[in-house]
């Protein structure tokens, strides 16, 4: 009769100990995403004045990324899963770590500059220069993401070891392929530099009302390689950052988020000027529209027929500005015409007398 040695004898059960230790991992997983989403949802609930609470649970889903990857490495469960043999399986998971790494590292320094910014925020009295930050936080996040991305590509090649042989020939030639990608990524950098440009020059920012190509818009994104206007009609004006560095445009809110509003009228030479502004002064006082800081009405030319008035008045932003010199020009139409119905233009076909 012929015993069977131990390491004859076949396991049972080859796959119970892998789909249990797969199953703890999952376990481990969403408990740590769990336990840290609550940790940071009563946090914020206790400290509802700083912000990077909250923030910081967008890091949920890389931050379970990478203690899953990180177990499965130190665990190795699905090479016994699945019966296999070398370093294959290990380095995609290596390769995976280190990009939710670096998806992770970008979300918690999104977080804290976003956090930053929120409670400068709050504390500037000045709308001006809280347009100027928000446009240098929003580059410099894009920065700090690009910047973190390149070394995260950098790290995974290495982990390669053809990457780590040809190191040396790369070296050598890294003068040659740096001036190649310099030209060939001329209008790129270009680009980027004149982002950094705008950002940091304080020449245009988010929000800003712009005239470009003779059609006003306003600012609504400012990125590394683009700036977006937002047009009166909801069209989208896309330009390169470049254009605002090389090329003249207007920029009617640098200096203050208000703007002067004008309303132009051709009215009759009989116009009594007095009582009309006295009337615009008057609507002035009872709209909110205007910020009570600066108003004339004053004539500005004549014709051979008809006087030209220009009322001017002030108010907080561009949208009240639009708003205050629709209401302005159809008050003062209709003051005219019911109060001094002469006063508005004639076509005069009779002799003067």
């Amino acid at each position: 009769m012929v015993q069977k040695t131990p390491e004859s004898i076949p396991s049972r059960c080859p796959v119970l100990w892998p789909l249990f230790t797969l199953l703890a991992v999952a376990a481990a997983t969403l408990l740590v995403g769990w336990t840290v989403d609550q940790t940071l949802q009563r946090v914020a609930a206790r400290h509802p004045d700083v912000p990077v609470w909250p923030l910081l649970r967008r890091c949920r889903v890389p931050l379970q990324l990478v203690v899953s990857t990180g177990l499965l490495l130190g665990l190795r469960p699905l090479e016994r899963l699945l019966d296999l043999h070398g370093d294959t399986l290990r380095h995609g998971l290596l390769l995976v770590l280190i990009a939710s790494l670096g998806w992770l590292t970008v979300r918690v320094v999104a977080a804290g500059i976003e956090a930053g910014f929120r409670r400068y925020e709050t504390t500037a009295g000045d709308p001006a220069r809280v347009q100027r930050v928000r446009t240098q936080v929003g580059m410099l996040r894009r920065v700090v993401s690009a910047v973190i991305a390149v070394v995260t590509v950098a790290v995974m090649l290495l982990t390669f070891a053809a990457m780590r042989a040809i190191g040396a020939s790369l070296l050598a030639s890294a003068g040659l392929l740096t001036v190649v990608a310099g030209i060939a990524a001329q209008s790129t950098l270009g680009n980027f530099f004149a982002g950094l440009q705008i950002a940091f020059g304080d020449t245009v920012r988010i929000g800003d009302t712009v005239v470009v190509e003779g059609q006003q818009g306003t600012v609504e994104e400012i990125t590394l390689a683009y700036l977006v206007v937002r047009l009166w009609d909801y069209r989208r004006l896309i330009l390169p950052v470049s254009y605002f560095v090389s090329r003249p445009f207007e920029n009617w809110t640098r200096k203050h988020p208000g703007l002067l509003a004008w309303v132009v009228l051709h009215l009759d030479h009989t116009t009594p000027v007095d009582q009309l502004r006295a009337a615009l002064h008057e609507q002035l006082r009872a709209t909110p529209l205007w910020d009570g800081d600066e108003w004339s009405l004053v004539v500005t030319d004549t014709t051979p027929t008809t006087l030209v008035v220009r009322a001017a008045m002030t108010a907080r932003t561009t949208d009240d500005a639009a708003a205050l010199r629709f209401a302005v020009r159809e008050h003062l139409i209709a003051y005219l015409r019911d109060e001094h119905p002469y006063a508005l233009p004639r076509v005069r076909t009779g002799e003067a007398r």
